[in-house]
């Protein structure tokens, strides 16, 4: 099992998103432009493994709103483990509100038996393959486990439309941008891309006054 290479620092408090959002503020003007008005940025870390997981995924697609209220009738049901969710069939998931794709979904990544503690050893790059090889998980979901529950500096999520209306809306586009142009241009936010992540939530949540991420 490889290291974590020096590059992938680790998020664990405020203090590391203020050095950040400076270190960006100097390369960025547009980011120095609204940084005071979003400060303190949240933090967003949260818990790691099969649950937190499992609640990235059914956020999938849909409205914050939708996903938390569908992760709440999964946690009333006691549905938020490996072994509740195999024993569960098709049918018992999307009777809990799961489509049928994301029961299928829930099924896989019950059955993958990721590592979830071998996952903070792994180089970012070696985590989001891992993550991927699982029926269900993408790009989107990968990178967003990966910043929040792993707590990566250096990780971005170019393909959330949230941070993609932000920046479009930041630097004055005429359209968003796609995921491939904007994980283009997140290349010049390294090795700070979360915290410009962070940054672009909370400029979406203050400019559409509704959050953008679970």
């Amino acid at each position: 099992m490889g290291a974590i290479p020096v590059t992938d620092r680790i998020i664990v408090g405020p203090a590391c998103l203020d050095e950040g959002a400076d270190w960006l503020a100097q390369i960025e003007p547009s980011f120095a432009t609204i940084l005071p008005l979003l400060s303190p940025l949240p933090l967003r870390l949260k818990p790691d493994g099969f649950s937190p997981l499992l609640h990235i995924i059914l956020g999938q697609q849909v409205s914050v709103a939708s996903a938390n209220a569908l992760w709440s009738k999964l946690q009333a049901a006691n549905m938020t483990t490996p072994l509740a969710v195999r024993s569960a069939t098709q049918d018992g998931l999307r009777g809990l509100g799961l489509s049928q794709q994301k029961a299928r979904y829930a099924h896989a990544l019950a059955e993958a038996d990721i590592n979830f503690d071998g996952l903070h050893h792994l180089p970012t790059d070696r985590v989001i393959k891992t993550l991927c090889a699982v029926k269900g998980i993408g790009m989107w979901t990968a990178e967003v486990y990966t910043m929040f529950s792993l707590g990566r500096a250096d990780v971005f999520a170019p393909g959330d439309l949230a941070i993609q209306e932000a920046a479009k809306l930041l630097f004055d586009l005429p359209e968003r941008p796609n995921e491939r142009t904007l994980r283009k241009m997140a290349d010049a936010w390294s090795p700070w891309r979360s915290v410009a992540a962070r940054l672009f939530w909370a400029y979406y949540a203050s400019t559409k006054q509704k959050d953008g991420i679970i």
